[in-house]
């Protein structure tokens, strides 16, 4: 099997804590082909779409540790054809660059996309979220997303609660993250100000607001879902200086058994996510409030398995694997009856 993995560079991995090297780690431990491309570097030649890719070389001997086979691959450039991999393997940070899936979109039907060209495009920012509050679930916190100023102000105003969570609609890693009270109004109108109209380039941007969740302070829950079901969890609690729980803004990471409540989203949300085309997800939950998906990168394979001492890229790939094989099984039954059909 060879897998393309569309993702950050090599050179910017922190590769104890990297989920991407893992299961990179775990692909080329089985003896398969393994590339790595930025968004940048997708490109097109005679109608077909490319990319600049950097190859790992086959190793005899897989070092153990991540750091060591880091340190150690032996990479190789080299311009090669997007549909001649079995998979694509999204791994890019966020935000979502929509022309990059106009690229791939070229190549959708002849490899398997981990995730979906089409749930990226529905669920790349944090608007996906409300697609699974209505009227008649309460799974998720109060939220508005508006570039209106004098509208969020009115909800911070009218809210109940003395405290609301403010974050940028693109924002990840906890970036731009920030806890608001009541009491600092004079404050909040620059915030909003500085949120709404910090692009730069004339446009505004989305911001949303949120009730906040009590316990929040105390941190979050990651849960890792592959085909919609959970295989790991984390709890991740802020520092003593950022009220942000993420690792990468200063949070530690404890042991996690998910709760009956933190069960049950997992098992109302899964179905969507598979539908989408969304197999690998990580999704962060507060007092078994649904509070992010993440689709494009997630995070914490590597933490998991330190505190629980397990491999979850294993499970990853394996499920990888299932459905190249499915694929090409289902491929090979398609040519054996036309050829039935052509020799009647």
């Amino acid at each position: 099997m060879n897998i393309c993995f569309l993702m950050y560079p090599w050179e910017e991995m922190v590769p104890e804590n990297d989920t991407s090297l893992a299961l990179i780690h775990e692909c080329v431990k089985r003896g398969h082909g393994v590339a790595l491309c930025t968004p940048a570097n997708l490109t097109i030649r005679n109608s077909v779409t490319n990319a600049f890719c950097t190859v790992i070389s086959r190793m005899e001997k897989v070092p153990s540790s991540l750091k060591s086979f880091h340190s150690k691959a032996l990479l190789r450039e080299e311009m090669l054809p997007l549909a001649g991999f079995d998979v694509l393997f999204f791994r890019a940070n966020p935000p979502l660059d929509p022309l990059m899936l106009n690229f791939l979109d070229s190549v959708k039907d002849d490899v398997f996309i981990m995730n979906s060209l089409q749930g990226m495009r529905e669920a790349n920012n944090k608007l996906y979220t409300a697609a699974f509050g209505d009227s008649h679930s309460n799974i998720i916190p109060t939220t508005h997303v508006s570039k209106n100023k004098n509208y969020l102000v009115q909800q911070i105003k009218d809210s109940k609660a003395d405290k609301m969570i403010l974050k940028p609609l693109n924002g990840f890693g906890g970036s731009g993250v920030i806890l608001i009270e009541k009491s600092a109004m004079s404050s909040i109108n620059s915030l909003l100000d500085f949120y709404i109209n910090s692009s730069g380039d004339g446009t505004s941007n989305y911001v949303i607001l949120q009730d906040y969740i009590e316990g929040a302070d105390k941190g979050d829950v990651r849960i890792l879902l592959l085909n919609g079901e959970p295989i790991g969890a984390m709890k991740r609690v802020p520092g003593t200086d950022d009220h942000r729980s993420n690792v990468s803004a200063g949070g530690s990471i404890q042991k996690h058994s998910l709760t009956k409540e933190e069960k049950a989203l997992c098992k109302q949300i899964g179905p969507k996510l598979v539908n989408d085309g969304l197999f690998f997800v990580g999704i962060d939950v507060i007092g078994g409030k649904l509070v992010e998906v993440n689709v494009m990168s997630p995070g914490g394979i590597t933490y998991i398995n330190k505190v629980y001492k397990t491999k979850l890229q294993v499970k990853v790939i394996d499920f990888v694997e299932s459905k190249v094989m499915d694929k090409m099984q289902a491929f090979d039954r398609r040519f054996r009856l036309r050829k039935t059909v052509e020799d009647a």
